[in-house]
């Protein structure tokens, strides 16, 4: 997936009744469709092979530690906003086998993890996930050193944005610059339109491959009252942001507020479960497990998601150099929001508010980030 410049972006309209042939033709030309579904009442990334599938007129309430689906009678498509999963989930797996030994006689003979490329067509990607997306990237292909798991993978995708026309009551992707419309890093996007007429997607073309798609299902140029329409929905979502975040210098805030005694009453909260982390689109830790069998004759190396929530992600000879909760969780938003710009040139949040949704006790990082600010009225 290469991007256009956005310049070039040219707006179509394709109807509802077509959205299975586009379905379609992404699994004709060997896509795995993940999309989203409703499952454990949530709404998740899955194999999406229909409309069917879809969650059709369900919307998720969200608020700090809390998650509702309601349904509305409209029929939309994509009235939700962001479930628990990204595309993190697919690109940088949970838990991988990086190689496998066998006892050959004397020796151990090495087996080679020859991984079959897999071709994932992603259908309704937020802008903030295609903004963690690249930033991933960062991480793992354009630094020092280069992930070929997901280099792997990362080169076979076919991303489908949606623009948000709804937010949850903990985004604050616009006060990131991050969303709610996907401007970039996308080969089709689409924004739902819906009137008491017609149901129907105005879609932009973000690269070649995604003109190719699109060519491929009945379509038509969108009018300028359609264009308009579509960018009155970007607006009013603008307008229903739930959270904002002051970024203004949040570097500097940081670097200069270790010993804030904000850090103490949010460790008296902080249960370190590490959900934050684990929904997180952004967030990369890993630790790596070498396993035997009983026998002996079989050992394998895995790598898993860790966090630096737990005890034993900064264990070293003598101890665990983050004992207190404190200190970890001072770690995480630190590094989240100020070094990751030193390390990665960008700030390691997309504002898609995930961590504070599924924070079982509530911790809301844009309130952690204000309160900092109001103890500390030198850096504000």
């Amino acid at each position: 997936m290469t991007g256009l410049n956005t310049k070039e972006i040219h707006s179509f309209i394709f109807e509802s009744n077509d959205f299975n042939k586009l379905l379609d033709v992404l699994k004709i030309k060997g896509y795995r469709t993940i999309g989203p579904t409703l499952k454990d009442e949530t709404i998740v990334y899955g194999e999406l092979n229909s409309v069917e599938q879809l969650p059709v007129g369900w919307v998720d309430n969200q608020d700090a530690g809390s998650y509702r689906l309601t349904k509305r009678t409209d029929g939309t498509f994509f009235s939700y906003v962001v479930g628990p999963y990204s595309l993190k989930k697919f690109l940088f797996p949970s838990a991988m086998r990086l190689w496998q030994a066998e006892l050959n006689g004397s020796k151990f003979k090495f087996i080679a993890q020859n991984e079959e490329i897999q071709k994932f067509a992603f259908i309704g990607v937020r802008s903030c996930d295609i903004h963690a997306l690249l930033i991933q990237d960062r991480v793992f292909l354009n630094g020092s050193y280069l992930d070929p798991h997901y280099k792997l993978r990362r080169e076979h995708i076919f991303v489908l944005a949606v623009n948000c026309g709804n937010a949850a009551g903990t985004c604050f992707c616009n006060s990131i610059g991050t969303g709610p419309r996907a401007t970039s890093g996308f080969d089709l996007a689409l924004t739902e339109i819906l009137d008491n007429n017609s149901h129907n997607f105005l879609v932009e073309i973000g690269t070649e491959l995604g003109s190719e798609i699109l060519n491929s299902i009945p379509n038509r140029k969108a009018n300028e009252m359609e264009k308009s329409i579509a960018d009155d929905i970007t607006k009013k979502t603008i307008e229903k942001m739930g959270r904002n975040l002051n970024t203004s210098n949040i570097k500097e805030l940081l670097y200069n507020n270790y010993e804030n005694p904000r850090w103490d009453d949010v460790a008296k909260r902080c249960l370190t479960c590490a959900n934050c982390t684990m929904v997180c689109p952004t967030c990369f830790c890993s630790t790596i497990e070498d396993l035997t069998d009983l026998k002996g004759d079989n050992t394998e190396r895995w790598r898993k998601w860790d966090s630096c929530f737990t005890m034993d992600f900064s264990y070293i000879h003598g101890g665990s150099i983050r004992s207190s909760t404190k200190s970890r969780y001072r770690q995480w938003i630190t590094h989240k929001l100020a070094t990751w710009i030193d390390q990665f040139g960008i700030s390691g949040c997309v504002g898609c508010g995930r961590c504070i949704t599924w924070c079982p006790v509530a911790i809301d990082i844009t309130e952690e980030i204000q309160a900092i600010r109001e103890n500390n009225p030198v850096t504000k």
